[in-house]
């Protein structure tokens, strides 16, 4: 910041000096100044001491006025430092391009086959979140638009490693389905628990009415793994990360979101 110094001006007053008589060779003597001469010369003592006052006085202020306490003081302002630039919100992974009818597969149909709108569930039997799913969402979706025409469901499996019971529990849906009665084992499987492993999903296949002798040959072979990883690695090249993920016409619902989410998206479909 530029300092600005006082102007100094230097003021030259003149003093008048009183001029010396003019002498003459020999002893000359000074007249005695009169009474008016001296009144004169008082009054020029004072005038020159008032203008020298006046002037220290105006002298003052003007230093005053340009560096005194009410004048305006300059504010040092630091440079700004440069903001940083606020993070950029993270691209989002591209959604895959799905072939609905391929993520079908061939695997079970729960409504009408020619339904306008197709969800395709990955789900696993001993995920608390796909159960709360089924118990809470799924039966209002199928009261309002599976049971009317409009939408079909298809289930794959998704058996995460961590679940210890999960694997065979697809396997045995998947058996159930052998004999046609997929949905029925899928119902028992959520509404039961696969706590009981094997041993309960053999008194389940007896429950639904299945031939318990093909069930069990079935189940105990692991005929239907390979199946049950097919349908885990087509849900993973579709994008689902975790369960239960549906495609809802190859939009992407992850978890176990409430009947209002699925509903606005199944809308948006009917009236596209």
């Amino acid at each position: 910041m530029e300092e600005h110094k006082p102007v100094e001006q230097h003021k030259h007053v003149e003093t008048h000096k009183p001029s010396h008589p003019q002498t003459h060779s020999g002893h000359v003597s000074t007249p005695k100044p009169t009474k008016k001469e001296s009144s004169v010369n008082s009054g020029d003592t004072f005038w020159k001491v008032t203008t020298v006052v006046l002037i220290v006085i105006l002298a003052v202020f003007a230093f005053k006025g340009v560096f005194g306490t009410d004048a305006p003081t300059a504010q040092v302002v630091a440079d700004p430092q440069p903001t940083a630039a606020a993070p950029s919100a993270p691209t989002p992974a591209p959604t895959p391009v799905v072939d609905m009818e391929k993520l079908i597969d061939d695997d079970a149909v729960k409504g009408d086959p020619d339904a306008t709108v197709t969800i395709v569930e990955f789900s696993d039997f001993e995920c608390p979140f796909c159960a709360r799913f089924y118990s809470d969402t799924l039966s209002q979706i199928e009261t309002q638009y599976i049971d009317t025409g409009k939408v079909k469901l298809v289930y794959r499996d998704f058996p995460l490693s961590f679940h210890q019971n999960a694997q065979k529990a697809a396997e045995a849906a998947e058996c159930s389905g052998e004999q046609g009665k997929y949905y029925e084992m899928h119902d028992l499987l959520f509404e039961r628990g696969v706590q009981g492993g094997v041993v309960s999903y053999k008194a389940y296949a007896q429950e639904i009415g299945l031939n318990t002798a093909d069930f069990n040959s079935c189940l105990d072979s692991g005929a239907m793994a390979s199946e049950v990883k097919k349908d885990f690695v087509d849900g993973q090249q579709a994008g689902v990360q975790g369960t239960p993920g549906f495609l809802v016409n190859g939009k992407l619902i992850s978890g176990a979101q409430p009947f209002s989410v699925f509903q606005q998206v199944i809308e948006a479909e009917l009236s596209s």
